[in-house]
């Protein structure tokens, strides 16, 4: 046996202990608590999202610079459609079975609580910066915890799986989205993509970055539009697809890969990647708007997870499964969703979403290194340590663009499974502040209030820097 065998042996190995026996038991889990003990406010408050969604009422930071509710939100699903929407729905398909779309659907509407819960609680333990806000599971596992170990796992987790693997992955689905429309050699595009990857990094050629803000909310819709059209086209088939997506979901018929173990494995594992709910990483931007409650902000983000996977993950699943296109060992991935959209549209479909997977895979790579970075500097600022990090990002985003498609993924899950573990253990410890945070802000809300939030509205708070006390202390703790 190689060396190389041994190690995806080994990741395998570790992949089918966390996911079998500790993560999928966490995520619906404690999805399942959540929802019970917020009274399954990601369904009975969809209203009250929308409503958050065009509130332009943000409170004052000092002349910090204000991120409103919508650009926190238009933000989030920029950057959430990409790789995860696109070939991770394929690749959960291919391996589970369209049942995996169905199991894809309860993770996004159980991780509609456990988003609300994170992001609320990195809105209540988010510190000023110099520009604006900062937060995420770090802060929150210090400051209420108390725990500077479980937060430098958490940091240390999350700049080894979005800072290197993620973008292994993001690479690894731009070389075959290529591949596959232009017959393009792997280690050239994996060159490329670390060449541009270190110009931005090292602080560059910053004009990527800002075409990259602009042209991926373009590409983002008329995706969906693409998407839209084959429904329509195809509407009287849409019941047959549901029931095919039933029945394979709990192993009613055959299905590729195996039968219901597969299919909820694989769309636990892909509904996670897409929609990142109970991760630990939209927490990060969860904390950067400025709004007057918290709760505000937990709201958005549940928003951002249905649209996430209900909407956008849902459309690549009903293109690939209104096709006339299978998976095979050849389809698969992106691939299996450029063959897709062709079937549906001609070849320029399968070019278009070739240029598309380039601008939302190298953005998230972008933005996935930025996650890295922030939390290097949470566990050491030496600027060596950040220097070997920028060469290892770029190393990674070569590898992932010349190994195979199930080496990518199988590290990819190891890294998510490792972080999400800690940051589910955490918010299940004080998730009790988010559920009081709900009950204070639906309080001032049935009052007739625009909901505002004090250190103070809370018992048993610790390490609040962002937010003042009450102007009356004598009032009432809520």
């Amino acid at each position: 046996m190689s060396v190389g065998d041994f190690l995806i042996g080994s990741i395998d190995f570790l992949n089918n202990i966390f996911w079998t026996y500790i993560l999928i038991g966490l995520l619906i889990g404690l999805g399942i608590y959540f929802t019970i003990r917020t009274k399954f406010v990601q369904i009975i408050k969809i209203k009250e999202m929308f409503l958050v969604l065009f509130d332009k009422a943000t409170i004052s930071a000092d002349g910090r610079k204000q991120i409103s509710s919508m650009q926190a939100f238009l933000i989030g699903a920029a950057t959430r459609i990409g790789t995860g929407n696109i070939a991770g729905v394929a690749t959960a398909i291919a391996a589970g079975g369209p049942g995996a779309v169905f199991w894809m659907w309860v993770v996004a509407l159980l991780g509609g609580a456990t988003a609300f819960v994170e992001s609320t609680l990195a809105q209540i333990y988010k510190v000023k910066d110099k520009v604006g806000f900062k937060g995420g599971p770090g802060y929150y596992m210090t400051k209420q915890l108390g725990s500077k170990l479980l937060a430098t796992i958490f940091a240390a987790s999350i700049i080894i799986s979005f800072g290197l693997i993620f973008n292994s992955v993001q690479s690894n689905t731009i070389a075959e989205a290529f591949g596959g429309s232009f017959d393009t050699n792997k280690y050239l595009v994996g060159a490329v993509l670390a060449i541009l990857t270190g110009i931005i990094i090292f602080g560059g050629i910053t004009r990527i970055a800002r075409f990259s803000e602009i042209i991926v909310p373009i590409m983002s819709v008329f995706y969906i539009i693409l998407a839209t059209y084959v429904l329509i086209v195809n509407f009287s088939a849409i019941p047959d697809v549901f029931l095919l997506i039933i029945k394979s979901a709990f192993g009613l018929q055959e299905v590729v890969g195996g039968g219901m173990g597969a299919a909820v494995m694989m769309g636990v594992k892909r509904g996670l990647f897409s929609n990142e709910a109970g991760m630990g990483s939209a927490p990060n931007a969860a904390a950067t708007a400025t709004v007057s409650h918290p709760v505000k902000q937990g709201f958005i983000q549940s928003l951002g997870v249905f649209f996430d996977t209900l909407i956008v993950c849902s459309a690549t699943a009903f293109i690939i499964l209104l096709s006339g296109q299978a998976p095979s060992e050849e389809l698969t991935g992106v691939v299996l969703t450029q063959a897709a959209l062709g079937d549906h549209f001609g070849s320029w479909a399968g070019y278009f979403l070739s240029i598309a997977i380039f601008t939302f895979a190298f953005s998230s790579i972008i933005g996935s290194y930025y996650y890295g970075e922030a939390n290097i500097e949470f566990i050491n600022k030496n600027k060596v340590t950040l220097t070997i990090y920028r060469i290892a990002a770029m190393g990674m985003v070569f590898f992932g663009s010349v190994v195979s498609l199930a080496t990518v993924w199988s590290l990819a899950d190891l890294a998510m499974a490792i972080m999400a573990t800690v940051n589910l253990i955490a918010i299940a410890l004080i998730g009790k502040f988010a559920f009081a945070a709900l009950k204070d802000y639906l309080a001032q809300r049935k009052e007739g209030k625009d909901p505002v939030f004090y250190a103070d509205s809370i018992d048993g708070l610790k390490g609040v820097e962002a937010w003042e006390n009450r102007p009356d202390a004598k009032t009432k703790k809520a």
